[in-house]
């Protein structure tokens, strides 16, 4: 194992003094932090007196750690992303959690988020590398307040410096669609600490493992049978791996820090990738052909949805604003002009999930509350008209 400094004995003893002193009075955060790797991972966290810019920030390291995964500790939303930094810090990434607390992801050998982008725990933010100030391959890490760095805590505890903990970052990410071909939309989660697909069939629950728990999940019909399949993005290879009945699909497409979304965008029964760049909040949408076309649509923070929300076979798009609980539905009709309708549905900090909940052709709009693990399905004749009926279920593990 390769520490980015030679830290003796009597150095690690004189930093937890001074840690130790300072602790007394620290309080906990009001983010529930886990540490910045998948679920299961087992790695020593380190510091020193002249850590700069503080003993506060945690060195991680395990053996062979260059180019090894780095997830974000909690959601937020990214505020610096540096993938070209020779110096400091090199490639990092800060991303804001609210409350005025904020982490660092410092020394990265690649960057896989945008500035402006919202990211889910557990979502991928980089690799581990050993750019800029750095000594050796390892991951900088920095838990803030007000842009200041203060004592780590994960799963609702401060940190023991020199200690080798692992990590219980493992949430579920909510989902839904069409899995068995009846035309309603059954609830599901990507379990990131198997990989694995859970749905909530009809019949009973149906698991499917697929791609890696640090990879984007995406669902779609990519043969046209009129059933959903799995698939992933890898956003550190910009792959889609697609899930079909004859075998797995790979498609190159996007940027590392594009987002994935999936529909059959010209109505011929088979789904395809897309991509939003939140850089500039503009969709790419493939084609049959591998070629791809842009749509433009929402702001930076938005998360990229889609669904048929007039019943045409076409699929739209949408984003949902995270902060103000907002879903914003684009429909182009057949005189080609475009509508936008706007529908605020659930709470501040859920995750939209959208899916023909009644079965009447038309898209609708749901959420997922990450806290209680509840979906709430909001059930109308269309994503516009007031809803006639909301259902709530529980599926998937609540966090913390």
């Amino acid at each position: 194992m390769r520490l980015p400094r030679l830290v003796p004995a009597t150095a690690l003893l004189a930093v937890g003094a001074v840690l130790a002193t300072a602790s007394a009075a620290a309080a906990a955060p009001l983010t529930a932090y886990e540490m910045p790797f998948p679920c299961g991972q087992t790695w020593t966290g380190t510091s020193r007196p002249s850590h700069s810019p503080s003993p506060w920030s945690i060195d991680w390291n395990r053996t062979d750690d260059v180019g090894a995964p780095v997830v974000a500790a909690a959601a937020g939303v990214v505020t610096t992303a540096v993938p070209n930094g020779t110096r400091g810090y090199g490639r990092y990434v800060v991303v804001d959690h609210g409350n005025g607390e904020s982490t660092l992801y410092g020394h990265l050998q690649t960057v896989n988020v945008g500035i402006g982008q919202t990211v889910d725990q557990g979502s991928l933010v980089g690799l581990v590398g050993d750019t800029g100030n750095s000594t050796g391959p390892h991951l900088h890490f920095e838990e803030r307040l007000n842009g200041k760095t203060v004592e780590p805590w994960f799963h609702g505890a401060a940190f023991a410096f020199g200690s080798t903990p692992q990590s219980q970052n493992c949430p579920d990410v909510p989902m839904a669609g069409n899995f068995v071909g009846d035309g309603i939309a059954e609830v599901a989660v990507f379990d990131r600490a198997t990989a694995t697909f859970q749905i909530s069939g009809p019949a009973g629950p149906i698991s499917v493992v697929f791609g890696l728990p640090t990879d984007t999940p995406v669902v779609g019909d990519w043969d046209g049978d009129g059933v959903l399949n799995v698939g992933v993005r890898r956003a550190s290879e910009r792959k889609f791996y697609l899930g079909t009945p004859s075998g797995i699909v790979p498609i190159v497409m996007g940027n590392r820090s594009d987002i994935p979304v999936a529909g059959d965008w010209d109505g011929n029964g088979t789904w395809e990738p897309g991509v939003r760049k939140s850089s500039s909040n503009v969709f790419r949408l493939r084609k049959p052909d591998g070629k791809s076309f842009p749509v433009r649509l929402g702001k930076a923070g938005d998360i990229p949805i889609s669904g048929d929300w007039n019943g045409d076979g076409t699929t739209d798009l949408g984003v949902y604003d995270i902060t103000r609980a907002r879903f914003s539905l684009r429909v182009k009709d057949a005189a080609g002009l475009v509508w936008i309708t706007r529908v605020t549905y659930g709470s501040p900090g859920d995750l939209p999930v959208t899916g023909d909940w009644d079965g009447n052709g038309r898209t609708d709009l749901g959420v997922w509350q990450p806290a209680t693990a509840q979906f709430f399905q909001r059930i109308a004749p269309s994503p516009a008209a007031p809803a006639t009926k909301t259902v709530s279920r529980t599926y998937g593990t609540p966090r913390r």
